[in-house]
């Protein structure tokens, strides 16, 4: 069958858009091919844009994507150069940011300046866990209480037995029980390296419910999730107790480069901190305690191939800001919840890979895990520079006045 009749095919729903690369011979840029002209011909609409990118369909569908018709393009801008005085990230770092949000990279750009010149950004990882929280329906709570009882005393079992027979590189380190009348969530907690994770601990989940349903045949696995995990949506849970990497960045900065760079004062930026961000949030409801945390999350995400729902965890967090007894401001973010990998997943595509190695962390660490805290404080210290650059911004009245000129 030549080309031309695998796209009347697909376009009429006689060759099902999956199926496409059964007709190529497992050619996979062909099947992007196909199935794009098809749509065209079927919603008489030209993909022209979506037909023109640089990554090579046979790398990332069965990896990545499914059903790939081409690639949507976003504009990355790069902000820094930023200092950071970090545990893992020591130097200064450029930040890639994909973005359609005009203004936002030029506010990142303004805050890394600014902390810069102030000395650069102390970051440190408070925490690293990735986690995921199996369903067990028992017969009543106290039987509910003797399995978790029994998984706490055997962490090192069910890693040898279960875990390790999976992967090389998670390790099972902590359980938290949740008991809920006769349902037992078991929320693990693993190490996952340089990676993100959420496979990684998905299948080890899966391998010690195996384990659990040996040890107690009146024990019900329901869900592999659920749902105390917490991935993708808002929750107090990662907000209290972390998921991912627990990261916190910090700087004081002289009152002289406020008033010079961010045209303001450490007293205007303190209480516009606290009124906007920690009462209006509590006002709100709001798990994040922040000006714009997801904002920058959120283009670091896209342009470094992170799983973009995970943005989510990302925006919580709080902003402090207060100035110090020598008169100069105090500013810190803390991030919960940052769900962040340079191995695996989105990393693999070539571009995101590309702009990782901006910053000098794509790939796996030496030791394993370190380019991932490495990355994590970088993402903590462009936060807080756009933290910073906002909170500046709405204390001098010029939000308005820079969304006018560049984001129009």
């Amino acid at each position: 069958m030549n080309v031309e009749d695998l796209v009347d095919k697909v376009a009429r729903g006689e060759i099902k858009l999956h199926q496409v690369e059964k007709y190529t011979d497992g050619d996979k840029r062909l099947a992007t091919e196909i199935r794009r002209n098809a749509l065209e011909k079927r919603l008489g609409i030209s993909l022209e844009n979506i037909g023109h990118y640089s990554i090579d369909p046979n790398q990332v569908i069965g990896r990545n994507i499914e059903n790939m018709i081409g690639v949507v393009q976003i504009p990355m801008g790069v902000a820094g150069p930023l200092k950071i005085n970090g545990e893992y990230a020591k130097g200064e770092f450029y930040i890639p940011l994909a973005t359609t949000e005009g203004a936002l990279v030029a506010s990142v750009n303004r805050g890394c300046s600014a902390l810069t010149e102030a000395g650069g950004v102390k970051t440190t990882v408070v925490g690293d866990k990735m986690t995921r929280a199996p369903l067990l329906k028992c017969p009543d709570a106290r039987r509910a209480r003797e399995v978790a009882e029994w998984v706490k005393a055997n962490l090192d079992y069910l890693q040898e037995k279960a875990v390790s027979k999976v992967t090389r590189h998670g390790k099972l380190r902590d359980v938290k029980p949740f008991i809920v009348g006769n349902n037992l969530y078991l929320r693990f907690e693993f190490e996952t390296g340089d990676a993100m994770g959420m496979n990684m601990v998905t299948i080890s989940s899966e391998e010690i419910m195996k384990v659990l349903e040996e040890e107690f045949p009146d024990v019900g696995y329901l869900a592999l999730s659920g749902n105390l995990c917490v991935d993708k949506k808002p929750n107090a849970m990662n907000f209290i107790n972390g998921r991912g990497k627990t990261v916190i960045a910090e700087a004081i900065i002289p009152r002289e480069i406020v008033e010079k760079k961010l045209k303001t004062t450490p007293e205007l930026i303190a209480e516009v901190n606290y009124r906007k961000n920690l009462v209006g949030s509590a006002q709100a409801g709001s798990y994040g305690f922040n000006a714009h945390f997801a904002n920058i999350v959120g283009a670091i995400f896209l342009a470094t191939g992170q799983d973009e729902a995970q943005i989510t965890e990302g925006a919580h967090g709080i902003t402090l800001a207060e100035v110090t007894p020598e008169g100069n401001l105090y500013i810190s973010i803390t991030m919960p919840s940052l769900e962040i990998g340079t191995v695996g997943g989105g990393t693999r595509v070539p571009t995101q890979r590309e702009a990782l190695s901006i910053m000098g962390v794509a790939g796996g660490g030496d030791p394993p895990g370190t380019n991932a805290k490495k990355f994590a404080e970088i993402i903590a210290g462009a936060v807080l520079a756009g933290e910073l650059s906002l909170l500046a911004a709405i204390a001098a009245k010029h939000l308005a006045k820079a969304h006018k000129e560049l984001g129009r």
